[in-house]
């Protein structure tokens, strides 16, 4: 046994994050740590990384048999114990070779970096692993794919002895997730002890020794995979039993809302990313989005809220009207966008979770220009019941909130706003089973209110389950267009992807 914690307890004022759990981990081992989102698994990997240091919580953590009491991060890191968070964190003005080195830099003659050595340094770990990135490569030119990459690159160069991933591949793409998996088998066999927390459960059956479940910030169980399956994982998760995971129910399709129609847009520098792009977005539908890591899914919808690129040719369309080119515009006009990086465009992390909910909509809880209080606290109250957000009071900062209750903010703060048209890039990224239905409802729900949502998407099921209709993008343009969601095969949408299928007509 190379780490154990025992009994430990975490409060935040009257909250308690966790409750009397119990842990441990074998060498050589990767150790599942699966529950909703807000059971726990975060403040716990903060306990063992020293970001909430000895002395704030009740417990014991141990490594090798002996009491481990970290009073920082760099505590836990010379015990060996590094961590790689779900949100990343890389400096974007250095290069890759410099964040690689970051903590550790080689020095020449004591205070000056040496550059050759640092990218010497990188190359090699690199290799180890087999990713082909120049290391003078600067950060800011790199997509979140092979960011995270580096990020992992960054752990295992310490040689640390126990690897702790949240969410690792969550914004991988499926090759890069099987290069992944492949390194950390190979880390298991050279006795290096892994914590990894997913919510793709397809993952954790596939690569995990033991499965730990945690519930609202408690231990369940502790599994042997080959003794167990994925509902009955989910079943202890949620404490519940998940029926129809996608709520599909037959819907009349209104008038065209949003159309497009030849779209080409370029990049700052002139670039064209996207190209040929038409399509009918109608009322009471999804249109699902797919393709590749790349593809220009991200581009699309951002460029479509007016937030990225310059257009080069064709019109956009909101009920027969040209649609504005920047953002506070578009918005106003009927359109609201839930961002795939929450952190960097949908939240203000320190400001409180009220704030973030009311950003966007202030003008529906103000009169001559002056907010009303009241009538904001109470319209908060309201979204965040039904959003099932999971909070002690809504002036806690937005940034203390688990992953899936951000997401949630961030949903919250767009629907406050009205919109008619609703653009969701990756909105189930990092969040688990439980709190994936609730979106999955409250997207059936717009769908029903006679809203549009165009769904950029990852997950193949997720993209056939929620879809009334997909298109599959390939190099900024329509690679495949599918009428009947809930008829196509997923190897048909790979195929649209990477180019292996014909294109058929508009849709």
């Amino acid at each position: 046994m190379i780490l154990r914690a025992r009994h430990l307890t975490k409060r935040f004022g009257s909250v308690v994050a966790l409750s009397d759990v119990s842990f441990d981990l074998r060498a050589g081992e990767i150790h599942a740590l699966c529950g909703e989102n807000g059971a726990g698994k975060s403040t716990l990997i903060k306990l063992l990384s020293g970001v909430h240091p000895y002395g704030t919580y009740a417990g014991h953590i141990e490594i090798d048999a002996g009491e481990a009491r970290f009073r920082s991060v760099r505590d836990a890191a010379a015990a060996g114990i590094a961590v790689i968070y779900q949100e990343l964190a890389f400096v974007d003005e250095l290069t890759v070779a410099e964040n690689i080195c970051l903590g550790t830099e080689p020095a020449r003659w004591g205070f000056w970096l040496d550059r050759n050595q640092a990218q010497r340094r990188a190359a090699e770990v690199l290799a180890r692993f087999g990713i082909a990135l120049d290391p003078a490569t600067p950060m800011r030119s790199l997509g979140v794919a092979q960011k995270q990459l580096v990020e992992i690159v960054k752990a295992l160069a310490r040689d640390s002895r126990i690897l702790i991933l949240d969410e690792p591949t969550a914004a991988l793409a499926e090759h890069e997730v099987e290069r992944l998996l492949a390194m950390l088998e190979e880390l298991r066999g050279r006795g290096i002890a892994c914590i990894y927390i997913s919510h793709r459960l397809d993952e954790v059956f596939r690569i995990a020794d033991r499965i730990t479940v945690l519930r609202d910030g408690a231990t369940v169980c502790t599994l042997a995979p080959a003794a167990t399956d994925a509902s009955a994982v989910v079943r202890h998760m949620v404490g519940r039993e998940i029926g129809e995971l996608y709520p599909r129910k037959a819907r009349l399709r209104g008038p065209a809302l949003l159309e497009v129609e030849d779209l080409a847009v370029a990049d700052e520098r002139g670039r064209q990313r996207l190209g040929g792009i038409s399509f009918a977005l109608h009322a009471g539908e999804v249109l699902g989005v797919g393709g590749l890591m790349g593809a220009g899914r991200t581009e699309l919808l951002m460029h479509l809220y007016g937030a990225w690129g310059r257009r080069t040719a064709g019109r956009v369309t909101l009920s027969g009207r040209p649609v504005p080119g920047e953002p506070a515009s578009v918005l106003r006009s009927g359109i609201a966008l839930v961002t795939e990086d929450r952190r960097r465009f949908g939240l203000h992390v320190e400001e409180s979770i009220a704030f973030n909910l009311s950003l966007s909509s202030l003008g529906a809880v103000s009169r001559g220009g002056l907010l009303r209080p009241g009538a904001e606290q109470k319209r908060n109250a309201d979204c965040a019941r039904s959003l099932r957000l999971k909070a002690d009071k809504l002036s806690a900062p937005a940034g203390r909130l688990s992953g899936g209750n951000q997401q949630k903010v961030v949903l919250g703060k767009a629907l406050l706003t009205g919109p008619r048209v609703v653009l969701l890039d990756e909105p189930t990224r990092g969040i688990d089973i439980g709190a994936k239905l609730e979106i999955y409802r409250l997207i059936d729900g717009l769908r029903a209110d006679g809203c549009a949502v165009l769904l950029a998407t990852s997950e193949l099921p997720e993209l056939i389950g929620l879809s009334d209709r997909i298109l599959m993008m390939r190099d900024g343009a329509i690679g495949g267009r599918f009428e009947d969601g809930a008829a196509i095969r997923p190897e048909d949408l790979l195929r649209a992807a990477i180019g292996a299928a014909p294109r058929p007509g508009r849709l």
